[in-house]
């Protein structure tokens, strides 16, 4: 439906505006590249959590991010552009109609929020964060979810959490913006929100049937996992270096800050593992690395060099707890989203509003920052929680979201794709 509608729209896509005088090519030259370089994410992605999973479900989770690349383009160009960076209505939401279909999206620059790059080049940039999501969410109920029910909750998701969320924190009239909230990269609005969605489909959905008996689920391709995270790092220098929006010395220093915080975090993860009597694991160091880039995330264009190792180490100590004490629990969050994640995020969140120098941070004797970091991450976390557990069970009602038991004993390559790399 949503692509019979963009081809429709296509007929008459409306006039383009004409391209501004005077762009630095450097600029568009890096921004082109770091949209590439987030968007190269969703495939690493697929590829990080693909080597987690059980033989049977490799090719289901890996497309499950791949498929996020086709339907958030589709929904971003048809409306979740203007939610997001629309005129502002009330610093809650982008009006709907300001870029109807990309509407007055084109080569010329945007005064307020790419007065030094074409327009449809901010909207592709920002279009690679929209997609990565809702991907990242698909860990927490790798296994289990209908292909076709994925596919809903993710064209309502993108519409209806990330897009405000995305307003509320970036558009210069979103609320959180204009209260001083600082997220450089999207902490907040990619991580915590998808760590929180997490948390809620892994409650919607249930506990898988080897869960609930207690198997344990070795890896299917570890070196997939390397890979992946491979992939992930590199393409998180455009993903945090791109947010300066501009071939400039902020995209070095956040670039810099990026490196250093996910060094750190993988070296600390497998510390805390070989001190709690487990060997060093490839798993391990790369879940660590991924945790140190979500938690620099919304500090790297803020904080100094030194600040950034420590968000990296304490992040990861942290959310390797919370990885634990998840274990421990029942709730079946299949690739520890939510540990990862949403945790990763909310230490990155806090501890940006601790070493933001210049920004009324702790580190610059004042509290104030810190307050309103609080204060947006209980909004955050609540809209984000809430907000994707009603459009889980909104799903549910449109079509089954998790599929039946002999279909998820089956293995989803099968039953859902009909794919298998396992010999006949």
């Amino acid at each position: 439906m949503l692509l019979l509608v963009a081809m429709v729209s296509s007929v008459y896509p409306g006039p383009v505006p004409e391209a501004t005088a005077g762009f630095d090519s450097g600029d568009i030259a890096w921004m082109l590249s770091a949209s590439g370089l987030v968007l190269l994410m969703t495939p690493g992605l697929s590829f990080f959590y693909g080597g987690m999973v059980s033989p049977r479900n490799i090719i289901s989770t890996m497309m499950q991010s791949f498929i996020a690349l086709g339907v958030v383009t589709i929904v971003w160009y048809l409306v979740g552009f203007s939610l997001a960076f629309g005129d502002s209505v009330g610093g809650f939401i982008g009006n709907p109609f300001t870029h109807l279909m990309f509407k007055g999206v084109g080569l010329a620059a945007h005064p307020r929020m790419a007065s030094n790059l074409p327009f449809v080049l901010f909207a592709a940039f920002q279009l690679k964060f929209a997609i990565i999501a809702p991907a990242l969410i698909t860990g927490s109920f790798a296994e289990r979810v209908r292909f076709w029910g994925y596919l809903v909750f993710v064209g309502l998701w993108s519409v209806f959490i990330y897009a405000p969320l995305a307003h509320w924190t970036w558009h210069p009239d979103g609320f959180l913006f204009k209260m001083g909230v600082l997220d450089f990269a999207g902490g907040t609005v990619v991580h915590i929100s998808a760590g929180c969605a997490a948390l809620a489909g892994a409650m919607v959905l249930g506990r898988r049937k080897s869960h609930i008996e207690g198997k344990s689920i070795s890896p299917a391709n570890v070196p997939y996992v390397l890979l992946g995270t491979g992939l992930l790092w590199f393409g998180w220098f455009g993903f945090n270096g791109g947010s300066s929006l501009g071939a400039n010395t902020l995209a070095v220093k956040a670039f810099i800050n990026t490196n250093l915080a996910s060094a750190a975090a993988a070296l600390a993860w497998i510390l805390v593992d070989t001190m709690r009597g487990h060997k060093p694991s490839a798993v391990g160091a790369s879940i660590g690395a991924v945790v140190g880039l979500v938690a620099i995330t919304p500090a790297c264009g803020f904080v100094d060099f030194g600040p950034s190792i420590f968000i990296g180490f304490v992040a990861a100590l942290i959310s390797n707890y919370a990885v634990v004490r998840k274990s421990r629990s029942d709730l079946d969050d299949t690739l520890d989203v939510f540990p990862s994640h949403g945790v990763g995020g909310i230490v990155g969140m806090v501890l940006t509003a601790v070493f933001a120098r210049g920004n009324g941070s702790i580190l610059d004797g004042e509290w104030i920052l810190f307050a309103k970091h609080l204060f947006a991450l209980v909004i955050v976390v609540a809209f984000t929680f809430g907000g994707s557990w009603l459009l889980y069970k909104l799903t549910n009602w449109i079509t089954p979201i998790r599929v039946d038991e002999s279909q998820e004993e089956e293995g989803l390559d099968i039953s859902q794709h009909d794919e298998s790399i396992l010999s006949a």
